[in-house]
């Protein structure tokens, strides 16, 4: 990793503003790409910049007490979490405008996709994010894995630079990520006889 990257990752516990500003500077093309994979990986009815997503992460992000990014791996994968957890509450607030409640989020640019208003996308987002935390409990890592993977559009080499560690460590992780996730959806009542979302993890 950049040691410039590491030195900022280090410094961003301080507080000080100006070190997330430079880190998101520095990872802004990693940043982007994985805003565009957010919004375009659901498509739909409703559009919310690439440009909007990234200033709403980065006022998540840099606002959050005391954030530990030990590396790379943990800061992206953090950053998807946030965008997941933003776009869910950006089809929620417009579900809610159509119900005459208010809508928060206004800026729109770049005209990208986002993940459709209509309850099934937006219930199969929130499913994976649900599992996702209960994976979490169960094991950190590899619900990092996960995001770094399938959220992040990181492949197997380049996750196992970021953690060092051999690709086929890696792969095997992935493997063990996926049946467990299969289990912890499984295991919800609320998700019973439903695989939606473990299922597109799988493809």
């Amino acid at each position: 990793m950049d040691t410039n990257i590491a030195a900022l990752l280090r410094d961003v516990e301080s507080g000080d503003g100006t070190v997330a500003d430079r880190l998101f500077a520095a990872l802004y093309d990693d940043l982007h790409r994985l805003a565009e994979r957010q919004l375009g990986r659901n498509g739909g009815h409703l559009t919310l910049g690439t440009t909007t997503l990234l200033h709403e992460a980065y006022i998540n992000i840099a606002g959050r007490s005391g954030p530990s990014f030990p590396d790379r791996a943990h800061f992206m994968a953090y950053a998807a979490r946030a965008m997941r957890g933003l776009i869910i509450d950006y089809c929620r607030n417009h579900r809610a405008q159509k119900r005459g409640g208010e809508f928060h989020i206004t800026a729109i640019d770049d005209a990208m996709p986002i993940a459709s208003a209509e309850p099934d996308s937006v219930n199969q987002l929130e499913e994976l994010g649900e599992a996702l935390e209960g994976l979490s409990r169960l094991d950190p890592p590899l619900a990092e894995l996960v995001d770094l993977h399938f959220f992040c559009g990181f492949g197997f080499g380049e996750i196992a630079s970021m953690r060092g560690v051999s690709e086929r460590t890696v792969q095997r992780d992935w493997r063990k990520a996926r049946l467990l996730l299969h289990r912890v959806m499984q295991d919800d009542p609320a998700d019973a006889g439903s695989d939606r979302g473990a299922e597109e993890i799988d493809r």
